[in-house]
Parts: C-alpha cells; sequence; structure tokens
C-alpha cells in the first residue's frame, strides 16, 4: 500500500483550527483488511481535524459501505487499485472514491427497491448499502471516465449539536 499525500489548502472551513490541511488521499488495493487500515487511518486524521465523532461514524460507515461495494461488485471479490480522496470543506466532508473494476450496471448509481421492514421475517441478509449512503449523503454522483469509475459525495456535518 502506497502512504497517502496531504495537500496543504488554507480554506479557513468548518473543521476549529482553520489554516490547517484539509484534503487527505490515499492509495491502496481493495479488499476486507486494507478497508479496515484505511479507515482507521482516516479515522485518527478526522480526529486530528476536530471533527465531531458523529460525523466521523457517518464517514467510516459510508465509506465502508462504499468501499465493500468496490471490492464485492467493481472488482468480484480480487484485490485491485482504489483512490481515495477525502475534502473537508465547511458544508461537510467530500468524498471521491476511484476504482477501475466493472462499470456499474447501466453505469448510473444503484436504486433499489426499499424492503418492508415490518416483515422481519423475509428481510435479506444484504441489499442495504445504497440506501444507507442515500439517506446519509448528498451530491451523490457517478461517473465512469478512462476506465475509471468516480463516485463521490458529501458527508454533511451533523447540525444538532
Amino acid at each position: 500500500m502506497k502512504s497517502g499525500r496531504m495537500t496543504v489548502v488554507q480554506t479557513g472551513a468548518g473543521i476549529p483550527d482553520q489554516g490547517r490541511e484539509t484534503r487527505w488521499t490515499r492509495s491502496f488495493s481493495a479488499g476486507d483488511l486494507a478497508t479496515r487500515t484505511v479507515l482507521a487511518e482516516l479515522r485518527s486524521y478526522l480526529t486530528q481535524m476536530g471533527a465531531e465523532p458523529q460525523d466521523q461514524e457517518t464517514v467510516e460507515l459510508i465509506l465502508a459501505e462504499s468501499l465493500n461495494n468496490v471490492f464485492e461488485h467493481a472488482y468480484s471479490g480480487q484485490p485491485g487499485p482504489v483512490e481515495m480522496l477525502i475534502d473537508i470543506k465547511p458544508a461537510g466532508i467530500d468524498c471521491l472514491l476511484c476504482d477501475q473494476g466493472r462499470t456499474m450496471p447501466f453505469g448510473r448509481l444503484p436504486e433499489p427497491a426499499m424492503h418492508d421492514l415490518d416483515q422481519t421475517a423475509t428481510l435479506p441478509e444484504g441489499g442495504f448499502g445504497w440506501h444507507i449512503i442515500r439517506c446519509l449523503s448528498t451530491d451523490l454522483h457517478y461517473i465512469r471516465s478512462d476506465g475509471w469509475n468516480r463516485l463521490s459525495f458529501r458527508i454533511p456535518f451533523d447540525e444538532s449539536r
């Protein structure tokens, strides 16, 4: 796994210490262990940046779901290159995930039907990831360009504080 690089961006954004590095990038190979490692590194970075625990948990959940989709579906459970960019902005945390796996079906984001949560006996084991991602993020976009899948989204800061 290559080590990530950080770019200094003077934004004066919503994280407490203004003028700190707000961009965090990683290049790694898709897989369970790499995903856990990268998410732990990101959590540490967000803590250093002063992100609230609730915001950190939301970022981790959405990225775990997204990276699991990359590994299971784009790469069919095999390793493959992943590029991740995290950028802290005044309104939230912008995320960009890029991979060279298979294109999403029909070249667009899935829109799975919602399961009837009152019918617990017939609920499937999986299939909730895209609902979680859609409910907890904004500005969700997907494009396939130059052999890369690019998934971007914003995780808004929790305004209940």
